[in-house]
Formats: C-alpha cells, sequence, structure tokens
C-alpha cells in the first residue's frame, strides 16, 4: 500500500529556535510567539522570558510556557489547532478506542507524546500534545503502517490517556500473545516440580506481571482469575462492579495459577483446598500489597487478588464521605478513653478502611494500640498487629485473653464472630479500654440484638456499646462527564425529602461515562454512614431487650442521620445519583 505523506504546513517550524530578539511586537522569535502577543494570551516581557529558557533547554516553547503557567493549556492547543488548521480533542471528553491505542507501543506513545484514539475511514486519528513533531509523525505513521489525521489535545490529556490505554494494558495483550506462543500445554502438567518450571517461565512471568499492574493501574480492589471450560476468565472489580477484561487460552490455566501460588508461598501441588497468602511488591512507585485466595472449582483453581494499597491504611476520616454532622459525632465517641465501637455493614463496605483512618487519628507514643487481624490487611507503623492463625491455635478469643496481659489501652478487634470472642471484647471494654471491631448486620439499630443473638448479655451490651457505625459504599459521579437534569415530580416524590428537611436544587446529576471513568459515569467511591450514639435512653432500652424499631427511632430522635437520608444528601450535593443510592441502600 503506497502511505501518503502528511502535509506539513508552513508554520511547522512555529517553535524551533529563532534569531536573536527584535525590537518591536510584531519581531519576536516565532509565529506562534506573534499569535499569543496579539491574541493578549501572554504579554512580551514574559513571552521574552519563555523564548530565553525555550532556547537554553531546547525544548518547545509551549512546553515552557505551560510549565511556568503562563498559558492554560486547553487553550493553547486550541490556538495550535487554529493556526494548524486542524481539530482540537478534549481526550477526557470522548471514547479511546481500545483497538486504536493498541496499534502503538507504550515507549513510541510517551517519546511524542501522540495517541492513536479512533478510526477515520481507512485511517487512524491521532492526538498531539505537539502537533508540529513531525518526527513522531513519521514514526507513527511507519509503525502502524496507515495513514493517519492529526489531531490537537493538551499534553497533560495525552500523558494521561496513553497511561490510561496504552500502558499496562497493551503489554498485558502483548504478554499474552507472547504466552500463548511460546508456552507448551501446561494443562498436561500433573507434577509440582513440572508445574514450577511452567510457572516460572518467561512468557508466564510477564503475563502475570503485567496482569496484576493492569489491575492496579485500573483501579480495581480485585482480579478474579476464573477457569473456564474454555479457557480462564480475567475479570477486575472496579468501584465495587465486576468487569470482564479478557478471556486467555486455557493451556495458560495451570501456569497462571501456580505463578500466583508461588508468587504468594503456596504449595503448587495441593489443589483440592483452599488456600490463602500474600505478594507485596512496588507496581509504578506505589507500594501494594496482594491478598491470593485459591478456591477449588470443576475447571480448576479459581484466584482471587485483593488489591490492598498501603495509602489507603494512611486515609484522613475526613476523605470517607462522613457526613459533618455524623463525623462530629463519630469523633465525639472515639476519642473516650473506654468503651466498644462497632463498624457494621456486608462484606466489601469499606469497614477495615473506616477502622484503620480511626486507629491513625488514636496513634500515638503515649497509647499501646494492638490489632488482631485476620489478616493483617494493612501494616501501620507504631501499631502492635497480631495475625491470627488457626493452625496453631491462635483464634480471635485467644488473642484477646494475652491481649489483657499486655497492657493494651487501644484494642481492634478485625471482626466479632463468635459469643467467646464477643463475650471477650465486651469486657474489654468494661474494665476500661477502648474497643473497635466490626459485626455484619445491616443497620446500626440492629447491631445490639446481633450482640445478645451471639450470647452477650443485655446489660452487658448496654454498658460497653458506646457507639455504632453502620455504613455502605457507593460509586462517586465522574467530574468530568456527570451531566445536569432537572428532576420531576414524579421522581422527587417517593423520596419525601420534606419529611427529612431536604431542599432540592435546581438540577441533580447522571452518570454519563467517558473516557476518564472507562465509560462507567463513575469514578472511585465514598461510604454513606448512620452513627448511632449510646445515649443514657438508648442504653436503658438496649438493657430492656428493646427492639432495633424502637432503637432506631430513639437514635434518630437523639440525632442520628438514616443511611438513606445520608444517601439522598450526597445526590443533592452533586456526589452521586440517586440509582445509585438506591442500589447500596435499601
Amino acid at each position: 500500500m503506497k502511505l501518503m505523506t502528511f502535509p506539513v504546513p508552513p508554520s511547522t517550524q512555529l517553535e524551533r529556535n529563532q534569531s536573536a530578539r527584535q525590537s518591536g511586537v510584531g519581531g519576536i522569535l516565532s509565529p506562534l510567539a506573534r499569535f499569543l502577543l496579539q491574541d493578549g494570551v501572554v504579554s512580551e516581557e514574559n513571552l521574552h522570558k519563555a523564548a530565553d529558557e525555550q532556547r537554553r533547554r531546547n525544548v518547545p516553547l509551549s512546553r515552557v510556557l505551560i510549565e511556568n503557567n503562563l498559558v492554560d493549556e486547553a487553550i493553547l492547543g486550541k490556538i495550535l489547532a487554529t493556526r494548524l488548521g486542524l481539530e482540537f480533542v478534549d481526550l477526557n471528553r470522548i471514547s479511546v478506542d481500545p483497538a486504536a491505542s493498541s496499534l502503538i507501543t507504550r515507549n513510541l506513545a510517551v517519546k511524542h507524546e501522540m495517541i492513536p484514539i479512533s478510526f477515520r475511514d481507512a485511517r487512524v486519528v491521532v492526538a498531539a500534545a505537539d502537533p508540529n513533531n513531525v518526527q513522531g509523525i513519521d514514526d507513527f505513521r511507519a509503525y502502524i503502517r496507515r495513514d493517519i489525521v492529526l489531531v490537537v489535545a493538551s499534553r497533560t490529556a495525552v500523558l494521561s490517556t496513553i497511561d490510561r490505554m496504552v500502558g499496562i494494558g497493551n503489554e498485558s495483550v502483548e504478554a499474552n500473545a507472547i504466552a500463548a506462543a511460546e508456552v507448551a500445554d501446561s494443562s498436561s502438567h500433573e507434577n509440582a516440580s513440572a508445574l514450577k518450571e511452567v510457572a516460572e517461565e518467561g512468557p508466564i512471568v510477564k503475563l502475570v506481571n503485567a496482569t496484576i499492574a493492569q489491575a492496579v493501574n485500573d483501579r480495581a480492589s480485585d482480579v478474579h482469575v476464573e477457569p473456564q471450560a474454555d479457557g480462564v476468565r480475567l475479570r477486575h472489580r472496579i468501584d465495587g462492579v465486576l468487569h470482564e477484561v479478557s478471556m486467555l487460552p486455557k493451556n495458560l490455566q495451570a501456569g497462571i495459577i501456580s505463578r500466583i501460588k508461588i508468587m504468594a508461598d503456596l504449595n503448587i501441588a495441593e489443589r483440592r483446598v483452599p488456600q490463602d497468602g500474600r505478594i507485596s511488591g512496588v507496581i509504578g512507585g506505589r507500594s501494594i500489597d496482594l491478598r491470593v485466595a485459591t478456591l477449588p472449582t470443576n475447571y480448576g483453581e479459581k484466584v482471587v487478588l485483593r488489591i490492598l494499597e498501603n495509602a489507603t491504611a494512611m486515609m484522613d476520616l475526613a476523605d470517607l464521605g462522613f457526613l459533618s454532622d455524623s463525623l462530629a459525632l463519630y469523633q465525639a465517641s472515639f476519642k473516650k478513653p473506654y468503651g466498644t465501637i462497632l463498624v457494621t455493614g456486608p462484606t466489601g463496605s469499606g469497614k477495615s478502611t473506616t477502622l484503620y483512618a480511626t486507629l491513625n487519628v488514636l496513634n500515638s507514643p503515649e497509647k499501646n494500640l494492638i490489632t488482631v487481624e485476620d489478616p493483617v490487611e494493612y501494616r501501620i507503623p507504631g501499631i502492635n498487629q497480631v495475625q491470627v492463625n488457626y493452625k496453631a491455635g491462635l483464634n480471635f478469643a485467644s488473642a484477646l485473653k494475652s491481649i489483657l496481659r499486655s497492657d493494651p489501652d487501644i484494642v481492634m478487634v478485625g471482626e466479632i464472630r463468635d459469643q467467646e470472642t464477643a463475650v471477650i471484647a465486651t469486657e474489654l471494654a468494661l474494665t476500661g479500654h477502648l474497643v473497635l471491631s466490626t459485626l455484619h448486620t445491616n443497620d446500626a439499630a440492629s447491631t445490639p440484638a446481633r450482640l445478645i443473638e451471639m450470647g452477650v448479655e443485655p446489660y452487658l451490651v448496654s454498658s460497653a456499646l458506646d457507639c455504632i457505625v453502620a455504613q455502605r459504599l457507593a460509586r462517586r459521579l465522574c467530574d468530568n462527564c456527570k451531566v445536569a437534569y432537572a428532576p420531576t415530580r414524579a421522581e422527587l416524590a417517593p423520596l419525601n425529602l420534606d419529611r427529612w428537611g431536604l431542599e432540592v436544587p435546581p438540577n441533580l446529576y447522571k452518570a454519563e461515562g467517558c473516557g476518564v471513568c472507562s465509560n462507567t459515569g463513575y469514578k472511585g467511591r465514598f461510604a454513606i454512614h448512620e452513627v448511632l450514639v449510646v445515649t443514657d435512653d438508648v442504653e436503658r432500652l438496649i438493657a430492656g431487650n428493646g427492639n432495633s424499631h424502637d432503637i432506631r427511632d430513639l437514635a434518630m430522635a437523639k440525632g442520628m442521620i438514616p443511611m438513606k437520608v445520608a444517601g439522598l444528601r450526597q445526590v443533592l450535593g452533586g456526589n452521586t445519583t440517586l440509582d445509585e443510592i438506591f442500589r447500596v441502600v435499601s
């Protein structure tokens, strides 16, 4: 196929070094400089300084102007596009075609700050931060071997799109192809030594590493490696929702799973019973831990990797989504020297994150903080963390008994699962210790009844409990693409906003989807809380075996904001959608 030569406009040399400075507005260095000055975008003085720096560093003038905050990146991009007769695109507002972005390597994209974003007839549309980069245009055309249509985009948007679309994902695809072509049929390997040999082959190692890196890059909380009848399905849980990533060839199954088990220090020869392990490493400059769990299925071992980023353990309570009044109630409770604070909710509702954020506030050299966890998810300096070991006879209850002899001030129990643990935790609180723990209940008001059902006497529950925080995780709207709309009366009627004293703003928001949020409309999550403080009146009701409805009504009269109302306030604040709140709060 005959390749067309991309037409280079007369202003290609816009940002090349020019001759010495001349006096007057019309004689400044370059056509781009004159254009910026005539348009009033940059002052003559600042332009001279930027041009001097450009010559010293031998970089494009546009980069100097942006780095020195002399011109807005998007404005400069539009000026360049207009000057060259090209189209300007906002990469944060469009969907990048993965088939296009996969045409190029990450190294080449980063080198020239260009990325293929779509197809136009038989040509490839390429977004460039510097449309005068003739070498980059030539390199792209030679590598892709197709005609290209050049468009202009801001440098920041181009680089972030490269990270999102070309980066890890493309490496993973390349690794899959190499592994599939080079690795022998690993399903035929039955003994441990053969499995280990396959698992340590270069293509398998690269594939597993790229798969993990891609999950971290995609902000996934979990990676599911699932053997199927005709392949191995990879899925990522992003913002609480599972997304299928790819289907790998069946002949890679044993090699992939064995490689993960080797990394987690698990027994690769044992495939009949579940196993748990841990992997630690640094990915993209971030310290990451992976909690690994295997589960035998009819098509082979399923593996789930829970991604634990150490930065999560250092989160601030204010960043978790607490409403200001709910946060004030919670802070007043955990600053007391003794009592029990329980965080409740289903699995995956962020309970541990809330407890770790609380421990960060309480952590000080003057206090002895001890945790009992299964497993220890995040390691926090200055805190004594105990890992439960059932094989050695160290469970929650036995660990708590030992902790009593270790002079603790604050104790965090990962989860109250049985009567013995519940009773010991209650006794710890009644003997002058602050106890933090989690429990699986639907809401705050039903928590006392759950403890009583587990075998703790009502009078002990009422005396020990100080605060209960029930929570759920909701997806946060993507700020880049959320769309405002005027809600209808029919839509608002079932919400009973008047009952809760809530005023409806002129607009609510709905999810749209863009390249930044992978077309989901959401990016990130926050917690919705209801904080029940055990006042004297609530304490008497619990001691008298009051039901959860009465406890709820009394707590609301004392200032508790129900979870649904907390969610509605987040909707009215433009942080999420009604559909999302109804999804997570019944």
